[in-house]
């Protein structure tokens, strides 16, 4: 599963350390995430989403 979450977070301004603390997790998590080296809980994808300003749908594509 790809994601899109590393593009919207440079388009809000925002960096991995600043992500990390608004959802609760470590940069290296964050990190991970966007290098498709780990797959979120359904928790963080949707905490991630609120954060990002968007949807789940639209940050995670399935292949």
């Amino acid at each position: 599963m790809e994601n899109l979450i590393r593009n919207r977070r440079k388009e809000l301004g925002l960096s991995q350390v600043e992500l990390a603390k608004k959802c609760g997790v470590s940069r290296q998590t964050v990190n991970a995430i966007e290098n498709n080296k780990y797959d979120p809980t359904l928790t963080l994808a949707f905490n991630l989403a609120k954060e990002l300003k968007t949807t789940v749908d639209e940050l995670f594509i399935h292949n």
